[in-house]
């Protein structure tokens, strides 16, 4: 496994701070200049990219409202597919002009594409990576067109079992993707924390040696904070103004101060990873002389034997170490001594 991928310009793995993908998704309700706004929020909150869904009704699916193209509880109960996707949409001459918005922002630019001709629109953008959704990973045509491309890859996983995943992993590998991040998901619009099952993200990294990561839909950032100490390097979650927007995916999204929180949140997990340490740490090394230590609690004569009553293991940490009180305890004084003094072993006759 590659130690990093990277995606215009910035390293992505575990000794890189976890890469944080803002999904604008159909969060734009329609209108440019919300994916605009949400696009500036993105890039004030600290994410490292924002990333477009590219297809359309026609692409996805077909106008149909038999049984099979109905949705049926959650979120888009009473909606066909078709009409589902057509509001959630995003215009294809939008992806120009929001490219062009990202570069004047300096924020990364990528997108899902659902078929070949996303594809071909996002390379006449000269889009960095591509993303390949949980619901697209048993498309191996897709991957294998993808791959073909030469670019960095990330695939999430929901609802995959590990053969599929496995099949999806080779089939990007053999077409000539070279650095690919595979994200745990759990493909459900909110998705339950409880069900997330995070130490599959280092599972995921040991069984298919790759780099792995998290896309998560769960409605707070307790659980992408988690899996940074399991191993994620790149999470993603999508972002909104208004979670009451009303749009296909504002109820599970993050609003611009959460996003904020997020990207600060998972930097400070992963710097609080570090390395395996039993050395004293910088902060520690003040505080080393308020460890505990013997001390002379009352005052004691030359030649007058030390008691319980006259020594006790105090703090600060000035005296002899704690753990060498029974040698000092029946021993004598070679000197006065006054309370208060931390007890050395030449104060102590034959100790």
């Amino acid at each position: 496994m590659k130690p990093y991928i990277t995606i215009d310009g910035r390293k992505i793995g575990l000794e890189h701070p976890p890469y944080i993908i803002a999904e604008l998704s159909a969060n734009h309700n329609g209108d440019i200049n919300r994916a605009y706004q949400i696009m500036e929020e993105a890039k004030k909150a600290g994410a490292d990219a924002i990333k477009l869904q590219t297809y359309t009704h026609e692409t996805i699916t077909m106008d149909c409202d038999s049984e099979e193209f109905q949705i049926h509880g959650g979120l888009w109960d009473g909606q066909t597919l078709y009409e589902l996707y057509k509001g959630a949409h995003m215009p294809w001459d939008w992806h120009k002009p929001l490219f062009e918005k990202a570069r004047e922002l300096g924020i990364t630019i990528f997108s899902s594409p659902f078929d070949f001709s996303a594809v071909d629109l996002l390379e006449e953008l000269n889009a960095p990576a591509y993303k390949i959704a949980s619901f697209e990973v048993i498309d191996l045509p897709l991957i294998k067109r993808v791959a073909q491309t030469g670019k960095p890859m990330i695939i999430s996983t929901g609802m995959a079992n590990e053969e599929e995943i496995a099949e999806a992993i080779r089939t990007a590998k053999d077409n000539g993707c070279q650095e690919l991040v595979v994200l745990h998901c759990v493909s459900g619009y909110p998705a339950p924390a409880d069900q997330y099952n995070l130490k599959t993200i280092a599972d995921i990294a040991e069984r298919f040696d790759v780099l792995s990561g998290l896309s998560d839909h769960t409605i707070d950032n307790a659980t992408a904070v988690t899996s940074v100490a399991l191993g994620a390097c790149l999470i993603e979650k999508h972002v909104t103004m208004d979670r009451n927007g009303g749009g296909a995916d504002d109820s599970f999204s993050l609003e611009p101060s959460e996003l904020k929180a997020l990207c600060q949140d998972t930097k400070t997990a992963w710097q609080a990873l570090g390395n395996v340490n039993y050395e004293r740490t910088e902060a520690e090394k003040g505080n080393v002389k308020f460890r505990r230590s013997l001390y002379v609690v009352k005052d004691v004569n030359e030649g007058e034997i030390f008691t319980s009553e006259n020594v006790r293991s105090i703090r600060p940490g000035f005296g002899m170490l704690p753990k060498e009180y029974s040698k000092v305890i029946g021993k004598k004084a070679n000197k006065k001594i006054f309370r208060g003094t931390a007890l050395k072993r030449e104060m102590v006759i034959d100790c």
